[in-house]
Parts: C-alpha cells; structure tokens; sequence
C-alpha cells in the first residue's frame, strides 16, 4: 500500500507502530507503489523510514525481483540490476530475503539460481525465496539449487487464504512440507474480503475496489465463511481479520502470513492474530465452511 493508496506520512505512521507492537519483518517488492514516485515507492518510503528511525539492524527486509517493466524475468542480469536498485531505493547494504517475484519459463533454472548465488557470495543479499511457482517447477528448481554454485529457495510465497485454498494446497504444500520451505502467504486476507468490511449490505459494497471482491467471493460459500468468522470473532473479542490469520497461521509449512494495513487501527485488527490460538473445532468449523 506505501506509494499507492498510503501516502509517505501515513506509512510512516502504519511502520511506527507495527515497531511498536514488536514486528520486525517487513515485505515489498520493486513494483509496489506505482503513484508519485511511480514504480519502486514502497521500497522508498521503507528505506526513508529506516534512515529516519535507524533501526536497520532490528528489521528484516524481504523485497522481490521480476515483474517491473524494466527488469522483468530472472536472467542474471535482470538479478543483479534488479539487487542493486533495491539496495539503492532501501537504503541498505544487505537484502534479507529476495524473492523471484513469478517464475521465468525462458530463463533456465540453472541460470536464476546461479544468480541468486553470486548476490549471497557478494553479500547484497542473505537468502533467495521463489514466489507464484507451481509445484513442478518449485520442486525442479529445489533440486538444482542442490547443486554447486546454486542457490537453494528458503521461502515461498503463494496465494493462499481461506477464500483461495486450491492453488497451494496439494501438490505445492506437499513440495514445501517435503524440503522444509517457509510458506509466508500474500493475499492472506483475500483482498479485504476477509477482513469482513465487504458484506451485500455494507458501505464498501458499492466502491469500485469491490468489484473484484463481489465477483469472486459473494457467493454461498463467501457468506458462509464470513458467518463462522463472525461468531469465533465474537466468542474471542477480536477482529474478523484475526481469526481470519489465526486460521492460515495455523496451517501447515505456513511460518507467517502478509497482510496490509492503510492505518494504525487496521494493523491493530491483524496483530491480535499473533496471540490468537484457536481452537481445533474452530479450525475446522473455518475449513469445513470454506472447503
């Protein structure tokens, strides 16, 4: 949301009290923003943030490559482009995390991995990570990465949510559960959905944000889930958007979910998921509801 929907400003504000609350791991990539300072504003406003508060040191960075205009795919060269304009708009010396954004089918494995290895040789990153990777493919670039002088993916990041459960659950969990891969989900709130602001009669229903939301989730089995999270919400005196995360949390190979906040009230929502523990019936009411 930094440099999209989220103003420098209040930004800052959402980053100084997810510090507060004791988060530490930050995720972005070189696209985010996309409005003043185009393409790349995220990682900006990130790195004028550190520099201001200067906190480098208690903060882990994960940002991604691939997807720009510019620098798309993962050949060797769009890598280390892609690594030193991330290092420069962060202002840091070191990337923690650094994903392939979305798989390259025309750039062979060997050389992306290759890649990634030399950026950890050179110390500009520490780890690499793979993102929207199917199962024959993570798995095909794990073996690889087995190699010498190649990179081996720590992480993973899929779509996956209560809403969006197919895509990841199967054979791509199987390969992640199989090599020991974190699994850190995007989208973990199914675009606001599971946040419960969207309802048939509620105030955000008829904004041009929602369309996508109306189309793809107001339905039975939508509604059905947003009753479940409802009443577990109100038996524990939280947010929709908590038990929402608590269930991912929950689920196997997932190490932590990425959600969005525009506010310091939003982030407030999501971090009661952190000590929410839910209950096994619970877990599967959720299931059971969005199976």
């Amino acid at each position: 949301m930094f440099g999209w929907t989220l103003d420098e400003e209040g930004s800052f504000a959402v980053l100084d009290a997810y510090r507060e609350a004791g988060g530490n791991f930050i995720d972005t990539a070189d696209v985010y923003g996309g409005r003043g300072e185009g393409p790349g504003a995220s990682e900006r406003i990130i790195g004028r943030w550190i520099a201001s508060r200067g906190n480098r040191d208690e903060l882990v960075i994960a940002t991604k490559v691939g997807m720009g205009r510019e620098l798309h795919g993962l050949s060797a060269e769009t890598l280390a482009a892609g690594a030193e304009a991330s290092l420069q708009r962060l202002g840091i010396d070191r990337i923690d995390l650094y994903y392939a954004h979305a798989d390259d089918r025309g750039t062979p494995l060997e050389e992306t991995l290759g890649a990634f290895a030399t950026l950890i040789a050179e110390g500009k990153i520490a780890y690499a990570g793979a993102s929207n990777y199917d199962a024959e493919r993570l798995e095909l670039a794990l073996e690889i990465g087995e190699q010498a002088g190649m990179a081996s993916y720590v992480a993973l990041q899929p779509e996956y949510n209560l809403m969006d459960r197919s895509s990841y659950e199967g054979p791509l969990m199987d390969v992640c559960a199989r090599h020991g891969l974190a699994c850190l989900p995007y989208f973990a709130l199914a675009r606001g959905f599971l946040t419960g602001k969207y309802r048939p009669d509620g105030p955000e229903v008829g904004s041009p944000r929602a369309a996508g939301v109306r189309e793809k989730y107001f339905n039975e089995r939508g509604f059905a889930v947003l009753d479940e999270l409802d009443a577990i919400a109100s038996a524990h005196g939280v947010s929709v958007a908590a038990v929402s995360l608590a269930w991912l949390a929950a689920q196997p190979t997932v190490l932590a979910p990425i959600a969005s906040a525009t506010s310091p009230q939003q982030l407030a929502d999501i971090v009661q998921s952190v000590s929410l523990q839910l209950s096994e019936d619970e877990l599967r009411r959720l299931s059971d509801a969005s199976a």
